[in-house]
């Protein structure tokens, strides 16, 4: 490997370090410090409860305000993957998050939406059956005016900042730095369910296996979209249905 190779190499490594250490690899990290204080609790993980959109201040408007920060940051850690990708030459196109096929993309990630929402939905209750998993709440909200809209951008922020960056992004990446895709593939699962490691084992194991159906597909279809599209739509239907449903169905 010649020198201009070498720091061409080093200088993704250290990107990728960067990128990560600032985004969704410190979420695993904290995640990871969740699930530890969770198991060192005398009350076994399904009696114990996480909420994914809670609520950040007393005073209404204010809380909106910290919701938004939230839903601006996601959008910020893909927005910061997408443009590196475009730094590097690769762009929108290369990963797919064109608007050549807008349509096929839609459809798609409806598919792919259907494959994982419903078993998903299946394998979380089984692990919090076993005690494996925490109860997942995905808001505690308040029933305001506000609400409703904010889980639904929630649920898009997600979907963007965890597709562009554990998919789109980081193959990309790792495929510049001569890894296989099998190889790539194992390790982009593996840090989207570190970063759900929080909900406890099944929604770290739930996640790995998105990871892998996810990150399969885009390698074999190099189209972002439908990955966004169908997992914006699990978590409108998990964050907008939970908050309707709740009252009413015992079991959610």
């Amino acid at each position: 490997m010649d020198r201009e190779a070498s720091t061409a190499r080093r200088t993704v490594v250290v990107e990728l370090a960067i990128v990560f250490g600032a985004t969704l690899g410190l979420s695993g990290l904290r995640s990871l410090l969740s699930l530890l204080d969770s198991l060192l609790r005398p009350e076994p993980l399904n009696e114990q409860s996480v909420a994914i959109n809670a609520p950040r201040a007393e005073l209404g408007l204010l809380d909106l305000a910290f919701q938004l920060t939230s839903v601006l940051q996601l959008a910020a850690w893909g927005g910061l993957g997408a443009y590196l990708l475009w730094r590097s030459g690769i762009g929108a196109r290369g990963v797919g998050l064109d608007r050549s096929r807008p349509r096929q993309d839609l459809v798609a990630g409806v598919g792919l939406a259907a494959v994982i929402g419903i078993p998903g939905l299946a394998f979380y209750l089984v692990m919090r059956g076993l005690g494996l998993n925490l109860t997942v709440l995905p808001s505690t909200l308040d029933d305001t005016w506000w609400r409703l809209p904010v889980l639904v951008l929630s649920a898009l922020a997600n979907a963007w900042a965890e597709e562009v960056l554990v998919v789109g992004y980081l193959l990309s990446r790792l495929r510049q730095l001569g890894w296989s895709d099998r190889r790539s593939l194992l390790v982009s699962a593996v840090l989207r369910g570190s970063y759900h490691l929080y909900q406890g084992f099944g929604g770290f194991l739930g996640n790995i296996v998105m990871g892998l159906v996810y990150g399969w597909a885009w390698q074999r279809t190099h189209r972002l979209w439908p990955l966004v599209v169908g997992h914006a739509l699990i978590d409108v239907v998990a964050f907008v249905g939970f908050a309707l449903l709740h009252p009413y169905v015992s079991w959610l």
